[in-house]
């Protein structure tokens, strides 16, 4: 069970490290179900990587879907991962359908069909980001947090996604929705060869913006959060942060920070509440 349990944090720790040490500042005995419910999502998140090809990933995204409608009994009990993401489902009452949306979600970073608009990048980012950060928010403290995790989980996946420009382009991935390209005049080639251009800039900015306001909104949502829940929300330290970062660095070659000073803004945060989403 230990040996477990240390797999688990260990696979956080690699995959998700802000959320690795988000979830130090949790109570001692929520941490295993956190490590859980990141665990499987960084197994779901990362599945392009492992699988290579679209079939492979869509077996692999069927197999946890079927574990979460109790379809692989004994599978799911023989993994690590399925094995403590359903005791943590069972313990805290987590909404299976919600985990099978976030993993129905992430067909889409199987292929190399951009979002047609930033509705849907938004809808992408609610059933997979926002859904992590309410279900977290419900293991720590009971309360879903809707209204926080909603808009956060909006302006977490964008920052993300901006920061992973180089990675998509050179596998000839867009996240970049073509309702932005269009407007800006922007070609995907241009994306694909690593090339900056006043249409990219044009086009984060707005991201950035849009995020920004996501992070605002989350922001005005956080006092009515009970203490308890806001280790949840820790990783959403990081996102103005590294939005100022993006506005100042090309697209292509993101600033990033120094591991250090990450953990000292998550740090931060869990003194300062208010700083969560400054």
């Amino acid at each position: 069970m230990a040996e477990a349990s240390s797999y688990r944090a260990a696979l956080v720790r690699a995959a998700d490290h802000d959320r690795y040490l988000a979830t130090l500042f949790a109570p001692a005995e929520h941490r295993g179900a956190l490590y859980a419910l990141y665990a499987f999502n960084s197994e779901v998140a990362r599945v392009r990587e492992v699988a290579r090809e679209p079939l492979p990933g869509e077996i692999r995204l069927q197999w946890w879907s079927d574990v979460l409608r109790g379809e692989r009994g004994g599978e799911a009990a023989a993994n690590p991962v399925a094995a403590a993401l359903l005791a943590s489902i069972e313990r805290y009452h987590l909404p299976p359908k919600q985990l099978i949306e976030l993993v129905e979600a992430h067909q889409f970073d199987l292929y190399d069909e951009p979002f047609a608009t930033l509705d849907e990048l938004e809808t992408y980012a609610g059933k997979t980001s926002s859904v992590l950060f309410s279900l977290a928010s419900r293991i720590v403290s009971g309360a879903e947090a809707e209204a926080v995790a909603a808009p956060g989980g909006r302006a977490y996946t964008i920052a993300g996604l901006m920061r992973a420009l180089p990675l998509h382009a050179a596998r000839r991935q867009l996240y970049v929705p073509l309702e932005l390209l269009d407007r800006h005049a922007l070609k995907t080639a241009d994306i694909f060869a690593g090339r900056s251009s006043f249409g990219l800039n044009a086009s984060f900015a707005e991201l950035r913006d849009v995020a920004r306001r996501h992070l605002a909104t989350a922001r005005g949502q956080l006092s009515a959060l009970p203490r308890e829940a806001l280790p949840a929300f820790l990783p959403l330290a990081l996102v103005g942060p590294a939005l100022d970062r993006l506005e100042r660095s090309d697209a292509f070659a993101p600033a990033e920070f120094a591991p250090w000073r990450r953990q000292w803004l998550l740090w931060r945060a869990a003194r300062n509440p208010a700083r969560i989403a400054g």
